[in-house]
């Protein structure tokens, strides 16, 4: 059992950090469509957004995928998926007059709360044994 829990940090890692990378991805591929988005829900700035967006989301992605300075990276994607929940997904939930929209909002909020939540255990536990923090701490 010692050597399944040895890994599992990694394979939680993985599974968080897939959703960051792939949207991330996504709106690196076309950042104009994201800064359309960001305009339409209302942020100022849209263009300039976008590219914070696109670091945080793909690059924070990639570094919790391999372990990168895993603590503070667990500690950006959680506030900013916190941010993206409050600001976003539940004002459009409390907002749409649809309420396929409201729900699908809804949903969207709750699990990032959820996501949230798995970044603040990243956070506590740090990015276990198969990382780069592990190989670094070990020089």
């Amino acid at each position: 059992m010692d050597k399944i829990e040895a890994y599992l940090p990694a394979v939680g890692r993985l599974l968080l950090s897939s959703l960051f990378v792939w949207a991330g991805f996504g709106k690196l591929t076309n950042p104009g469509g994201a800064a359309q988005y960001i305009a339409a829900v209302g942020v100022p700035a849209p263009g300039l957004v976008a590219w914070v967006v696109i670091a945080i989301e793909f690059l924070g992605g990639l570094a919790l995928l391999v372990g990168f300075k895993t603590r503070w990276t667990g500690l950006v994607l959680a506030i900013w998926t916190l941010i993206t929940a409050f600001a976003i997904h539940l004002v459009a939930a409390t907002s749409a007059t649809v309420p396929a929209v409201a729900s699908d909002n809804m949903i969207h909020f709750y699990k990032n709360l959820a996501i949230a939540g798995g970044m603040l255990y990243v956070v506590a536990f740090g990015a276990g044994a198969p990382s780069v923090d592990s190989s670094l701490s070990r020089r």
